[in-house]
């Protein structure tokens, strides 16, 4: 069998490693315990989640043994790595509860049966750990100097960085140590964001039992221009068809960037990789065909097909003009609000469909919106209640961007 080590190098997950022949030559030999942690820091995972499960899954298929860790125990102090504020401070209920809708997800890309793969919270051995025993143990394997110096630390300090989340770096370092004894975990895998804690968990791990483990992280999902991607009107691009309707998820892959399309294809899917570059290379409208493919692809992974092929049509009838019978996102809006009428810029800004009035009108000047199908051609046109036909409103921003306002 290929070398998994190949492959997520080939599709472009790696970033770093800590010993990269080495890890190439285990992962070539041996089956190979290694760990992800996932911080229940939300009700659901997000589509920067989904690169790590992705790497589960293409480990799991080469014969390697995916430990999902769930951060039950960490999220109570929150990782301070590229955030420029503390986390919310959550409690143990509503931790333990997100952490059980994540195992939903991993069971959908990951095989449980016959110890191919575990699940495990961190709350197990942190939330009892002695912490004078704690720090004279582990404390003393850390040198402050060198952890102030790591990105993750030093972007913080002059913002203010509490002794709280100063401990972060040493649990999940610990973290490693326990999964290394109980579980013979020799590899632990993150984002770029984490090369510090996982380099961190490699020493103590070396230092502790004598034996040498690794770490390896991999590219942040960005566009080509370096910007973060999974971010929508609404915020994250969640997992969850709650937060995130399939149809939203479907619109988003559906409208990236032509350059973005290979790289997508590449760590979102299985697609093999002759097929990806060929639909990356495809130009003109062509390329819309491999945005389709991949926008389906993701959608069908996380959503199931049938909610894939219903995006999908709803999809195309709206790219038609047909917005009869669509699944278009939508929002409400209180009867009362329109007493008096609304403005056509503060239904877009209702509707989030503009970041600021004056994008509106700069809009509406280029003949890029519509109500109902009709351009509309003044800013300060007034809609009241009697313009919403079944009580529904649809507003469309460009050729792709659709939003409907229902009156409750």
């Amino acid at each position: 069998m290929e070398n998994v080590f190949q492959v997520l190098k080939e599709r472009g997950f790696i970033e770093q490693c800590t010993h990269e022949e080495e890890i190439k030559k285990m992962l070539g030999e041996e089956s190979v315990s290694f760990y992800i942690g996932f911080d229940p820091t939300a009700d659901s995972l997000h589509i920067g989640h989904f690169i790590q499960i992705m790497v589960m899954a293409h480990m799991q298929q080469h014969g390697h043994r995916p430990i999902a860790l769930i951060g039950g125990g960490t999220t109570m102090i929150g990782d301070p790595s590229g955030r420029t504020d503390m986390r919310q401070v959550m409690t143990p209920e509503r931790i333990k509860e997100n952490g059980e809708k994540f195992k939903k997800v991993f069971e959908k890309f990951l095989s449980f049966e016959n110890d191919k793969a575990v699940m495990i919270n961190n709350a197990d051995w942190l939330l009892s750990l002695n912490y004078i025993n704690f720090l004279r143990d582990i404390g003393s394997h850390f040198s402050v100097n060198r952890m102030l110096a790591a990105d993750c630390y030093k972007t913080r300090l002059e913002k203010g960085l509490t002794f709280l989340e100063f401990n972060y770096q040493l649990l999940q370092a610990y973290d490693f140590y326990v999964l290394h004894r109980e579980q013979g975990c020799k590899m632990q895998f993150g984002g770029n964001d984490q090369w510090s804690n996982i380099i961190a968990g490699v020493e103590l791990v070396r230092r502790k039992d004598g034996e040498q483990v690794y770490g390896m992280t991999f590219s942040l999902l960005t566009t080509s221009e370096g910007i973060k991607m999974g971010k929508t009107a609404k915020g994250a691009l969640w997992l969850d068809p709650e937060k995130t309707s399939p149809y939203e998820f479907y619109q988003y892959w559906r409208n990236i960037a032509d350059v973005d399309v290979e790289k997508c294809l590449a760590l979102l899917t299985f697609i093999p990789m002759d097929e990806v570059r060929r639909l990356g290379a495809l130009e003109g409208a062509k390329i819309n065909q491999a945005k389709e493919i991949l926008a389906f692809t993701v959608t069908a992974m996380i959503h199931g097909e049938e909610a894939a092929h219903e995006a999908q049509n709803a999809a195309r009838k709206l790219f038609a003009g047909d917005q009869g019978n669509a699944e278009i996102p939508s929002i409400e809006l209180a009867k009362d609000e329109l007493a008096e009428g609304m403005d056509i810029l503060s239904l877009l800004e209702v509707a989030k469909l503009i970041p600021t009035r004056s994008e509106g009108r700069r809009l509406i000047q280029q003949g890029g919106i519509f109500v109902d199908g009709e351009k509309v051609l003044d800013p300060k046109a007034i809609y009241t209640a009697s313009d919403f036909k079944a009580g529904k409103l649809i507003l469309k921003k460009g050729k792709k961007a659709f939003k409907q306002i229902n009156l409750v």
